[in-house]
């Protein structure tokens, strides 16, 4: 409330400042017709000076006094007529004053709504900083998470039959009796998260990746994470960020864990580093991703949030011809397939050539080429993709089923 009547204050202030000016009609001591006789009078005298220097002539200089002179009449009659208030038309520097006076206030109001947070306390980023530390410092852990969230208990899947159910039920006591079961336990994990049931699910995953020990990857990380906080109905736990950490660790380019950390840093009052983290993972994704959907939902508000002036690009759907393409071209002449799918590979190949793309239109124009015959073609696209994702295993993994395919890669 403070800051709205200080800032109304200073409005009314200038408006109060520039409205009386227009009402006085000058500005300083005298009206505008005083200073403009003075100003005259000393250009006659002028004249007078420069005629004794022999600067102009005596022609010159009558016509210039005559000009003047003129002009000081003028200005004294302005004087008469207008007295100390210069002359104005009350009623209309009235009126400009209060147009004036709306403008500035309205204006601040409208500048604000649009620049400003209205209704939020003062914020500074130090205060931000502690805010945001403090919030990670208390976070819940998973069992207190999931006892927050107190979510009824799941229903069963009205597609699992009897036999399922049955089967699920000697699924659970085998895995009890063979702890070491790495097999077992994954589709104990995937069951139990398709039957709704999601702490036992990623209870079952945690028990899994001890199993599997190094050789966890950041898939199963990510996964259990995944479970943990649609477990905890969104609340991303202490212990769910270290598993995110943990998948991240394995694979920065993770991108389940990826949108998983955005959403964390969000909780805990980052929207800077929850912007910078979908931002590019919005850009790493396929349009059909999972997580593009609500990412493309929130990351304006996310970004406005983070102070940051941010568009979303429009929705890109894949370009270049996929199998699909060329078989709806099957009743087309060989001439016109050939014409129509090689004008599409190539539209994509220069374009990536120029402007880059993700993984899924590398793997695209891969198979493209490869389905075209063009097998030493697909093998320098795929020589290239190594180049320009080297050091991105999650990338090249996504490109190579495509190369494999092609013929270009084991």
């Amino acid at each position: 409330m403070v800051f709205w009547i200080i800032i109304a204050g200073l409005a009314l202030g200038v408006a109060a400042i520039l409205g009386l000016t227009l009402i006085r009609g000058r500005v300083g001591d005298a009206p505008p017709a005083a200073y403009d006789l003075r100003v005259y009078r000393d250009q006659l005298k002028e004249v007078d000076r420069d005629l004794a220097r022999g600067v102009i002539s005596a022609e010159d200089a009558e016509r210039v006094r005559t000009e003047v002179s003129r002009r000081v009449l003028s200005a004294d009659a302005q004087l008469q007529a207008g007295g100390e208030s210069g002359g104005q038309p009350r009623g209309v520097t009235a009126a400009m004053a209060g147009i004036l006076a709306i403008l500035v206030g309205g204006g601040a109001l409208l500048l604000y709504s649009q620049l400003g947070a209205p209704g939020y306390p003062d914020l500074p980023l130090e205060a931000r900083i502690a805010a945001s530390d403090q919030a990670r410092a208390t976070r819940l852990d998973q069992a207190a998470a999931e006892d927050a969230a107190n979510l009824p208990p799941a229903e069963v899947n009205p597609q699992a039959t009897p036999e399922f159910m049955a089967l699920m039920e000697k699924l659970r006591q085998t895995v009890e009796s063979r702890p070491g079961d790495v097999q077992g336990l994954r589709l104990l994990a995937r069951n139990e998260a398709a039957l709704g049931n999601l702490a036992a699910a990623h209870k079952a995953q945690a028990r899994l990746i001890e199993q599997l020990g190094a050789e966890a990857t950041a898939n199963d990380y990510a996964l259990r994470a995944d479970l943990m906080i649609n477990a905890a109905a969104g609340y991303v736990s202490s212990d769910a960020e270290a598993v995110l950490r943990a998948a991240l660790q394995r694979d920065p380019t993770q991108p389940t864990a990826r949108y998983y950390l955005g959403l964390y840093l969000i909780q805990v009052d980052r929207p800077d580093g929850a912007f910078r983290t979908w931002e590019q993972l919005l850009q790493d994704s396929q349009p059909d991703a999972p997580w593009v959907p609500p990412i493309r939902t929130q990351l304006e508000t996310v970004a406005q949030m983070a102070g940051v002036k941010y568009q979303l690009p429009p929705v890109e759907t894949l370009a270049g011809p996929s199998a699909g393409d060329i078989e709806a071209a099957g009743d087309m002449s060989e001439q016109d397939q050939a014409e129509m799918i090689r004008g599409m590979v190539q539209r994509l190949s220069e374009r990536l050539a120029t402007d880059g793309g993700s993984p899924a239109e590398w793997a695209r124009l891969i198979g493209a080429y490869g389905v075209l015959g063009e097998t030493g073609r697909a093998a320098e696209i795929w020589y290239e993709a190594q180049q320009v994702f080297e050091g991105n295993s999650g990338a090249l993994d996504e490109i190579r089923p495509a190369a494999v395919s092609a013929g270009v890669a084991e």
